[in-house]
């Protein structure tokens, strides 16, 4: 069974993962900014297949982690908290673009607006370091079935992660004209989520080793 408090935590780590700018978020904002809503929200639908695509994966993989090597999730933890660290690093190494500044893109055909969506959020590094690296933190093989504990942590994390970048693909020109007239606040959103990738990182560092 997962707790209501492990829940909470889970759900905070997701919600700051998913308003961390990554690349579904840039590919979303700047596809509704060139083409429109409707070419964003097409898009919007291939990225949350691609969530759901991470989501039964690493319940599988997990699982069967779990099961067969219970200690080897550690380095995945490892490799998780290194690229945090280095998603951090590109938030505040000097020169750096906020996702909000959009870049030109053609128009597309729906149904290659849908599969770009889709790969976008297949071949996101930060999706996938999510489940394999984040997610294991919050499983306790000793308190219930790891597949099920899975299921409902995945479930969760594709209904915070769509739901956000929903609202920023509807809300891409309002964000991207209140960032242009205040451009401050492009570095302040760079800075802050430099930190919050780097405390998460340290958080996942120091996470004590557990046993099954």
């Amino acid at each position: 069974m997962v707790s209501s408090s492990g829940m909470l935590v889970f759900a905070g780590a997701a919600l700051i993962m998913a308003l961390t700018p990554g690349p579904n978020m840039v590919y979303l904002i700047s596809r509704s900014l060139c083409q429109g809503k409707r070419a964003g929200v097409t898009s919007w639908l291939g990225v949350v297949l691609g969530f759901t695509v991470h989501m039964c994966s690493a319940t599988i993989g997990l699982t069967a982690l779990f099961m067969a090597v219970p200690l080897a999730y550690e380095l995945l933890k490892f490799a998780g908290a290194l690229y945090l660290l280095w998603l951090a690093w590109q938030a505040l190494r000097p020169g750096a673009r906020s996702p909000f500044e959009p870049c030109p893109m053609p128009d597309e055909s729906p149904r290659k607006l849908f599969v770009m969506g889709l790969l976008t959020s297949i071949l996101n590094p930060k999706v996938a370091i999510f489940y394999l690296s984040v997610l294991p933190q919050f499983i306790s093989p000793e308190t219930g079935s790891v597949l099920v504990q899975s299921l409902t942590f995945g479930t969760t994390q594709v209904l915070i992660g769509s739901t956000v970048n929903l609202l920023v693909t509807l809300s891409a020109a309002r964000i991207a004209l209140w960032f242009s007239q205040n451009p401050m606040w492009l570095s302040v959103q760079r800075y802050f989520m430099g930190f919050v990738l780097g405390a998460l990182a340290v958080r996942l560092l120091l996470e004590p080793r557990r046993g099954v």
